[in-house]
């Protein structure tokens, strides 16, 4: 499996993005959304994006000394992780449920590994 970020939010935000993650891996920009569309992964609710969860994850980054930075994209927009075998199946399909909602490493290794048996 090759590994991809997609965002909707192109331009500077996507460079500033690619600078701070050191990504060894292509950013593809989806403008329009229609990926996003496609999997499912439309609007969070506000209950969805600032539950307890989210607020704990901030606490600790500030904690560290990490002061959050306010986003000038739309922050309602559900992210997930999609993995799609060189045959084009979907091996696993999550639609975060907020900021803080994705499958485990070991999960997703878990299933790159089963499929290449």
């Amino acid at each position: 499996m090759q590994i991809a970020v997609v965002t909707f939010e192109a331009g500077y935000f996507a460079r500033q993005y690619e600078m701070e993650n050191k990504m060894h891996w292509p950013l593809l920009i989806d403008e329009t959304r229609e990926l996003y569309a496609r999997y499912d992964m439309l609007h969070a609710s506000f209950w969805d994006i600032w539950k307890p969860k989210t607020w704990l994850v901030y606490l600790q980054e500030i904690l560290k000394g990490n002061m959050p930075k306010k986003s000038s994209g739309d922050i309602s927009q559900r992210g997930g992780d999609v993995l799609i075998d060189s045959g084009g199946i979907v091996r696993l399909h999550h639609v975060g449920e907020g900021p803080t909602d994705r499958p485990a490493v070991e999960k997703i290794l878990r299933v790159i590994k089963n499929k290449k048996h």
